[in-house]
C-alpha cells in the first residue's frame, strides 16, 4: 500500500526527498514555493498523514506547506542506534529543512511528539521560529515537572518506562497485527475519528522495515540523553490547542505552559482526547489558520 503523498486529495502535494542533517526524509510539500512556510510535525506513532485535513486549507490560503515524515517514520531513513533519535538531532532536522526551501525562518505546528520538536525547535532555535503551535504536549519544564512530582501524571506516563526495555516493547507492539498502536489511536478518539481505511494506512506505514524500532527509540532517547534546551522562554507568538481527555497527559499542563511563553494562547477542546488534529479537523485548520494570520 502507498503511504506517500497519493494518499491526499490535494493535487498540489507531491512527495519529495530532502537530504538534511545526514539523513533523507520524506516530505510532502505543498502550495506556491513563495508563500509563507509553514512546517507541520507529526507525532508517535502516526506519519505526515496527521495533518491531511490542514494541508489543503493552508495551500488555499496562499502558504507554502511541508508536511515530513520525521526521521525513522514511514518513508523517511532510519538510522540506527538509540543516539540518532535524540531531540538536538530531531530538532536540526527542522532547521535544515526549513533552509532547504532557501528560508531562515518558518511557522511551525506540531502534535504530540512533533510539538515536542516543535517546542524544543523555538528553545533551541528560535530565530527558526516566526509563529509557534502546539498540540497536546506541554512546554518541556512543565512535562518534566510534572513527571517527577505528579503521581498521576507519572502513572500516565508508563508506556514511556515500558519503551526503554529492549525488544519487548517491538514484540508487544508488532502482534496481532499493530494492535498496541491501533488501541492507542481508537481508544482516545470518538468512534469513526479512525476508520478501517485510515488503520490500513497506518499499519502499512508501521511494517516499512525499521520502523518500529525507530519510533521507540525516541522515546530511548528522551530518557537517556537529556539534555536541556539552553533556555525555557519561547518568544514566538504560540498558539496551545488542547483536548482535555488525554489519555497521556493531565490537562492542566496546559495552562501551566502559557507561563513560559512571551505571547501565550490556550484553545481548550473540553471533549476531546488525544488525537485533535484527527478529531477535529475543521477547528484545528481554523484555528491555525487565525494564528498564522495575526
Amino acid at each position: 500500500m502507498q503511504t506517500d503523498a497519493s494518499l491526499l486529495t490535494d493535487s498540489s502535494a507531491e512527495s519529495t526527498y530532502r537530504d538534511v542533517n545526514g539523513v533523507r526524509l520524506h516530505v510532502v510539500a505543498a502550495g506556491d514555493e513563495d508563500g509563507p512556510l509553514v512546517v507541520l510535525l507529526h507525532g508517535f506513532p502516526d506519519f505526515f498523514y496527521c495533518w491531511r485535513e490542514q494541508i489543503e486549507p493552508l495551500v488555499e490560503a496562499g502558504y507554502r506547506v511541508l508536511v515530513p515524515d520525521q526521521r525513522g517514520y514511514n518513508l523517511s531513513e532510519k538510522p540506527d542506534g538509540v543516539r540518532s533519535y535524540r531531540k538536538s538531532e530531531l530538532v536540526r532536522d527542522v532547521v535544515e529543512l526549513v533552509h532547504s526551501e532557501g528560508r531562515e525562518s518558518a511557522h511551525v505546528v506540531g502534535h504530540d511528539w512533533g510539538a515536542s520538536v516543535a517546542w524544543e525547535l523555538a528553545l533551541r532555535y528560535p530565530a527558526t521560529v516566526d509563529r509557534l503551535g502546539i498540540v497536546n504536549v506541554p512546554h518541556p519544564a512543565v512535562l518534566r515537572h510534572h513527571v517527577l512530582s505528579n503521581p498521576t501524571q507519572l502513572k500516565k506516563s508508563w508506556y514511556v518506562f515500558f519503551f526503554q526495555l529492549p525488544r519487548l516493547p517491538e514484540w508487544t507492539c508488532k502482534r496481532e497485527n499493530f494492535a498496541f498502536f491501533e488501541r492507542a489511536l481508537r481508544a482516545n478518539a470518538s468512534p469513526g475519528t479512525f476508520t478501517d481505511e485510515d488503520i490500513a494506512r497506518y499499519r502499512a506505514a508501521w511494517r516499512r522495515p525499521g520502523a518500529l524500532t525507530a519510533t521507540i527509540n525516541w522515546y530511548r532517547a528522551a530518557a537517556r540523553h537529556t539534555a536541556s534546551p539552553p533556555r525555557d522562554l519561547v518568544d514566538a507568538p504560540t498558539l496551545v490547542m488542547w483536548g482535555e481527555q488525554d489519555f497521556a497527559l493531565e490537562p492542566e499542563m496546559a495552562p501551566e505552559s502559557l507561563a513560559y511563553c512571551e505571547d501565550g494562547r490556550l484553545e481548550r477542546f473540553p471533549e476531546t482526547g488525544h488525537w485533535v488534529p484527527h478529531e477535529e479537523p475543521e477547528a484545528v485548520t481554523a484555528l491555525v489558520l487565525e494564528h498564522l494570520g495575526e
